[in-house]
């Protein structure tokens, strides 16, 4: 694995050599450890192993209790594998003097379900993956997951997500409905629903999101998180479930932007069996991420606010009865606490312009024809075809060796009162000659518009909220299950980077996240920004727990 230059991580090298084995350890008799690993950061925890304060052990043991302990009630886990956590935390106690350790060890983390760990049910929160003799069981881990344990972090179990991550509340037919960490009753958003409660909640230290549209970030405001969408090809989506897989990104949740950051670094690289990461490290900033991350970052620095989200869309949505809020607009409540958050960038050194002409609706709307529809089934035959069980390696493969029919809006077709459009034939993208009008050009000609704008108004990225409205109480009789609305879809259609931080809070006491988007392959830069906004504002608070619903 690679050698990280992470100068805290050097000086610790040679003290991790000395760390005792489990053999020889005794239980601690601190009576503090609620106390030190609440909130806990990456390199928090590291200090506290070099200064044998706790076995990687007795951590994980701590955050499986507490899963055991609040889970029943915010539902945020489809798996919990504590056999396999508490032999590899003691395999990890057990090592020999002198070994090298890397970026994540003894790290207790959480997995989305929609992504490969070798013997694990890759169920993507649908329960026809479920079926007994049938389960998708993966093969060996994804590129991402095999990063992750070879930095030394100590898996978990599986988060709850909405089937295929096809929604943006967290109601899965495998796992039932998640509730936010901050109120059981509100939706935490989707589809990563499920890690950002966890991680919220302090059930792991950081966790893995997936993004089609909003996923990552949309959860990570609803629950006072980092979360990064990197730049597209950053990092591999091979051994993911896909959703869409031509929108598809994979990255961390965590609560601060240092633990992100360096389980963004681990995460990335390339991979033979994901074309879009090809030359990724030639193009990527030089790592370590830690050296981006400064408290005076944001000054001098110029954003701006889309227009669009603020005042929403009508051309593209309408105003008829599906059509969201406004027709996408930013509402009162979340536009006031967007304005506090603005105020906070200007403290912290950044401009921040609002104009009519940055990106306006006219910019949504020739990136919303950006149509891949046609290539789902592709994506889904590729992911089978590489991670799937014997018994099947295809969609067509699945619904003879089941007897089930695949879900249409997986391989073509259409959700009624979710999807616009018609059900598209099935094509191979790089053989359909419709493939430049469905989807380079547009995506071509959105990225394009969205880099002019940043060199013609010599900005260095965007912000806006990361939801247009708030999250809302699930429970209600008549509640929406859409979900939250967010209109941060467009950020996946043109690959570029974006991150969600805690941006404050609501009057009835949920969070709001600032999103801030950056430029394609500056993905240091952008974790620099959030860093810097996070030291200037410290928003996030911690949740208070419930052990049942009130």
């Amino acid at each position: 694995m690679r050698r990280s230059s992470v100068m805290w991580l050097t000086g610790l090298i040679a003290i991790f050599a000395a760390t005792l084995p489990a053999s020889s350890a005794q239980p601690s008799k601190n009576q503090h450890i609620d106390r030190d690993l609440k909130e806990i950061s990456v390199p928090a925890l590291e200090r506290l192993y070099a200064e044998h304060r706790y076995t990687v052990t007795q951590v994980t043991q701590w955050y499986l209790d507490r899963i055991a302990r609040y889970d029943g009630t915010y539902r945020a886990l489809l798996h919990v594998d504590a056999q396999g956590a508490l032999r590899r935390a003691a395999e990890e106690d057990a090592s020999p003097a002198k070994a090298q350790h890397g970026e994540l060890w003894g790290v207790p983390i959480l997995i989305k379900a929609n992504t490969s760990v070798k013997d694990w049910v890759t169920s993507a929160g649908w329960k026809e993956y479920l079926i007994p003799g049938k389960k998708l069981i993966a093969p060996h881990d994804a590129l991402v997951v095999a990063r992750l344990r070879a930095a030394g972090a100590i898996l978990l179990g599986q988060t709850n997500m909405p089937d295929f991550a096809a929604s943006d509340t967290n109601i899965s037919t495998a796992g039932g409905r998640t509730g936010d960490a901050y109120d059981v009753r509100f939706s935490p958003g989707g589809s990563s629903g499920g890690t950002a409660t966890g991680v919220a909640a302090n059930f792991a230290v950081l966790g893995t999101g997936t993004d089609t549209a909003n996923s990552i970030r949309q959860p990570a405001a609803n629950n006072s998180l980092v979360g990064i969408l990197p730049t597209r090809g950053l990092t591999s989506i091979a051994g993911i479930h896909p959703l869409d897989w031509l929108r598809d990104n994979t990255g961390p949740l965590a609560r601060d932007v240092t633990s992100a950051a360096i389980a963004l670094e681990v995460m990335q690289a390339e991979d033979p069996l994901d074309a879009w990461t090809k030359g990724s490290a030639e193009k990527a900033e030089p790592i370590p991420y830690i050296k981006y991350l400064k408290k005076d970052a944001l000054k001098g620095k110029r954003f701006a606010v889309p227009w669009f989200i603020l005042e929403g869309s009508p051309t593209v949505y309408g105003n008829g009865p599906d059509a969201p809020p406004q027709a996408g607009a930013v509402v009162p409540e979340t536009r006031a606490a967007f304005m506090q958050a603005i105020d906070q960038l200007r403290a912290a050194g950044a401009t921040v312009i609002i104009d009519k002409e940055i990106l306006p609706e006219s910019f949504f709307a020739i990136a919303r024809k950006m149509n891949t529809r046609p290539y789902r089934k592709e994506g889904v035959d590729n992911f089978l075809r590489d991670f799937g069980p014997p018994q099947y390696h295809s969609v067509a493969e699945y619904e003879a060796a089941t007897g089930e029919q695949f879900p249409a809006f997986m391989i073509g077709g259409v959700r009624p009162g979710i999807d616009t459009g018609a059900a598209s034939s099935q094509r191979i993208l790089e053989t359909d000659p419709e493939r430049e009008a469905n989807f380079y050009a547009p995506q071509r000609k959105a990225l394009d518009e969205y880099e002019a704008t940043l060199k013609r108004w010599k900005l260095d990225g965007f912000v806006y909220p990361a939801l247009q409205i708030p999250t809302y109480d699930e429970t209600l009789p008549g509640a929406s299950k859409a979900g939250p609305y967010s209109e941060t879809g467009w950020i996946n259609r043109i690959g570029v980077p974006a991150v969600s931080v805690p941006g404050g809070f609501y009057a009835n006491g949920l969070p709001f996240g600032l999103e801030i988007s950056g430029i394609r392959w500056k993905d240091g830069d952008l974790l620099g920004y959030a860093y810097a906004y996070e030291q200037a504002t410290h928003n996030r608070k911690l949740p208070n727990l419930v052990e049942k619903p009130q």
